[in-house]
């Protein structure tokens, strides 16, 4: 039997899915109905399902947040978003093989999702590869239009395992050749991305570069101390090591 998750956090919504999912496709299984984005991914995580459909727009973590944690930790679930509006969202669609359902879903459209979805069953791979290339086009054409929002989590390895971290929790970023390193009060973990990459995706009102190799979250911050030489170092509230301000940054915490 195939199996989904239904990710939506409108709860009429979400049970109105459920109703034509089950008209449309008697032998597919619900096995979880979640109303945000952090429950959907773990659902999906956990219960590797064959499908996902999700919503784009909800609290937390978006759809295509999810999707994109999906593709790391259960790369052969196939994803459904749904929305109700995001015109560009929706032009990229078109030009995929990733599928969408415009809000409120109509029964035809369903079926025609549910025969696509069938015949895709058994290109893994190449699905995957297309909800990469979407996810891309789509974070691409939102920093054109000024709107992406700061990264609100990241996906880092912790030895064989792969997590998601709130960057909330992460109390600086440091710089490890081509990868970054995320200090968080439980220990590190290797982001894939280069350190300058990764400052242009942060909330440049909470991140702050203090030396090129070093990002600091200010609210991670305990204390600050000037030495002669005009240089800082950064004191931890979770961290037992010391972090280095070099001195063209010193400026940052002139009125801290």
């Amino acid at each position: 039997m195939t199996r989904a998750v239904i990710a939506e956090d409108e709860p009429l919504l979400r049970d109105a899915l459920g109703r034509l999912l089950g008209e449309a496709w008697p032998e597919l299984e619900v096995i979880a109905a979640c109303e945000s984005g952090a429950e959907a991914l773990d659902a999906i995580a956990t219960q590797q399902p064959d499908v996902a459909f999700l919503d784009i727009r909800m609290p937390g973590l978006s759809g295509l947040e999810v999707a994109a944690a999906a593709a790391e930790a259960s790369p052969a679930t196939q994803v459904v978003f749904t929305t109700a509006y995001d015109q560009y969202a929706i032009d990229a669609f078109e030009r995929g093989a990733i599928d969408y359902l415009l809000k409120p879903i109509a029964i035809e459209r369903l079926a025609a999702t549910v025969e696509r979805l069938k015949r895709r069953a058994g290109a893994g791979q190449a699905a995957r590869g297309d909800l990469a290339l979407l996810l891309r086009e789509l974070a691409q054409g939102a920093a054109q239009s000024g709107t992406a929002p700061p990264l609100t989590w990241i996906i880092a390895g912790t030895g064989r395992e792969t997590r998601l971290i709130m960057v909330d929790d992460v109390a600086y970023f440091r710089a490890d050749h081509k990868y970054t390193v995320a200090m968080t009060a439980d220990g590190e973990a290797l982001l894939r991305k280069p350190i300058r990459e990764l400052l242009e995706q942060l909330d440049p009102a909470v991140f702050k570069q203090i030396h090129r190799s070093t990002i600091v979250n200010l609210k991670a911050i305990a204390a600050i101390v000037r030495d002669d030489s005009g240089k800082g170092t950064v004191r931890l509230k979770q961290r037992p090591e010391t972090l280095t301000v070099s001195q063209p940054f010193m400026a940052l915490f002139r009125n801290m």
